[in-house]
């Protein structure tokens, strides 16, 4: 049979679309959000309607009719953590991911979407390798606090698809390998990819790891503590502070690469100090990474949208190239993620997963 699919990725400032007929996208499009429009929502669920109304008007724009759909396939929510795989899209995955307890991130407005559009048109509402994808190994959940437990919240489906497609091209079984995946957009997330297993990596939208575009990483936990009882601050205001208003943006006022290249080249020091530490973060976690597999890493895969900016690349390359190759695989694979995942299920080569009812 042939299947049409409509994809949604939500990413903190962008959506991107993309219609699949079985393997190939009839087309794609990511819709740029401006920080000025997306800063006035407090909450990522409060985008609702304003992310809804752009894939409907660029839906319109093309001439796509729902009714042609088969499924609606989302990038997966902050739920609480399962196996990979494709599951349906439930209510209790709804809530789970809009609960504030596993985190926050805009890709829980494409769940929601996905949800609605599949009960409006009566089709299946799917989600693929959820960024909450638990096979981490026992010493890593141990936070230093028995009352928290850490536990894996990355963008589990372009780490998989980069490491797939790497082994792909080089002739490789991904179960065979030890590699080290290190996406960076608008949060940093390094993985140990031991024989197909994601057995250690940093809670990327929760102050861990490499501060990022927009995200502040790990910070000193001390002095964290007095600016959250400072009175400045609101519960929310400062989980956004450290989600969505951190790092380089709280730093420079800018998540655009392009634009803090401009200033380095001018000779902008704070642009260019900014830059070096957070590449400085990236490489050791990098390191740390590979400690945990014992130093065995076949190779060392650079990806998403930092992974296009040169300079940025090379102070990394320059402090880890000791530990392995290290090969810039720039973007993401998302949208052709999802669409194998769905078809996967439609196809009957693979169950599709019950979120409901699988424990972990």
């Amino acid at each position: 049979m042939n299947y049409r699919l409509l994809i949604i990725n939500m990413g903190s400032t962008s959506t991107k679309v993309g219609v699949y007929l079985n393997e190939s996208a009839v087309w794609t499009r990511t819709v740029t959000h401006p920080r000025e429009e997306i800063s006035k929502y407090l909450h990522f669920m409060d985008q609702y309607d304003y992310r809804l109304n752009s894939i409907i008007e660029l839906l319109q724009e093309k001439e796509e009719l729902m009714e042609a759909f088969d499924a609606v396939v989302s990038r997966g929510g902050t739920i609480r953590p399962v196996r990979g795989g494709t599951y349906a899209i439930t209510p209790a995955m709804l809530a789970d991911s809009q609960c504030g307890q596993f985190g926050d991130h805009p890709c829980n407005i494409g769940g929601q979407i996905a949800y609605d559009l599949a009960q409006k048109y009566n089709i299946p509402a799917l989600t693929v390798d959820p960024p909450v994808c638990n096979e981490m190994r026992e010493e890593a959940v141990y936070s230093g606090l028995p009352e928290i437990e850490r536990i894996a919240s990355f963008q589990a489906l372009n780490h998989r698809a980069t490491a797939r497609r790497y082994c792909a091209e080089h002739q490789l079984r991904y179960t065979d390998v030890n590699l080290i995946v290190a996406h960076m957009g608008g949060g940093i997330t390094v993985a140990a990819h031991e024989k197909g297993k994601i057995t250690d990596v940093n809670n990327g939208l929760a102050g861990d790891g490499p501060f990022a575009l927009e995200r502040s990483g790990g910070l000193p936990v001390g002095e964290l503590i007095k600016l959250c009882y400072s009175g400045r601050y609101s519960l929310d205001e400062m989980l956004r502070r450290v989600n969505g208003r951190g790092g380089m943006a709280a730093y420079l006022g800018t998540v655009d690469g392009r634009e803090v290249q401009r200033r380095i080249d001018s000779g902008d020091e704070t642009a260019r100090a900014v830059t070096k530490a957070m590449a400085y973060q990236v490489a050791k976690e990098i390191g740390g990474i590979a400690v945990s597999m014992n130093g065995n890493v076949d190779a060392i895969l650079l990806t998403a949208g930092l992974a296009y900016w040169n300079y940025f690349v090379d102070l990394i390359k320059s402090r880890v190239s000791f530990l392995a190759p290290v090969i810039a695989c720039p973007g993401e694979n998302e949208l052709e993620s999802l669409a194998l995942g769905a078809l996967r299920v439609l196809n009957k080569e693979e169950a599709i997963k019950d979120y409901d009812a699988q424990t972990v």
